[in-house]
């Protein structure tokens, strides 16, 4: 089977994350994705059965939600670093409206699989935990997913469900209050 060109595929998923950014996982369609990417419908259904297929692909391989972890040579500095890149990711056109229009659906569509979307972003989370603890700065008894979950859940209260502004200096407090106690 022949490989989709890259920069085509990129033109679906884009295509794929503005329309459910726009209307929404019901509004999102096949045809809408293939009619505003310039392929044929058929085309997309090759690659994907599904339209929750197709946005559960383009959660992870779309260029404007891509991630690279911090690296700031600190497991305090490295988290402080990902909250912030959190709340852009949550906060900053267009990727909030995308992140929370198809996270939110998935809660309302179970055909909709984000486990992906999280198990992509965990891999690539994880090396913060692998340089601290390399470091010293990490016992081997910490749950680099609980850490992330505290934190990300702190970023979507804030942000999302109570529509709130994140001050400036969230994100160290919050890292602070996670690595200090409170």
């Amino acid at each position: 089977m022949r490989r989709m060109a890259p920069r085509k595929q990129q033109e679906i998923f884009d295509a794929t994350l503005r329309l459910v950014a726009e209307k929404g996982y019901d509004g999102l369609t096949v045809e809408g994705v293939a009619e505003r990417s310039g392929v044929n419908k058929t085309t997309i259904y090759r690659w994907w059965p599904s339209k929750a297929a197709l946005l559960g692909a383009a959660l992870v391989e779309a260029d404007v939600l891509g991630f690279e972890p911090p690296d700031t040579g600190s497991l305090r500095g490295d988290l402080v670093a990902l909250v912030e890149s959190m709340i852009r990711l949550l906060t900053e056109p267009p990727s909030a409206d995308i992140a929370v229009a198809a996270l939110a659906a998935a809660a309302r569509h179970p055909e909709l699989d984000t486990r992906n979307f999280f198990a992509d972003r965990f891999a690539k989370e994880r090396e913060i935990f692998e340089r601290a603890a390399q470091r010293g700065e990490l016992s081997a008894s910490a749950d680099p997913m609980l850490v992330l979950d505290l934190l990300a859940g702190a970023v979507w209260s804030r942000v999302v469900l109570r529509g709130l502004r994140a001050p400036d200096g969230f994100a160290a407090k919050a890292v602070s209050a996670l690595l200090d106690g409170v």
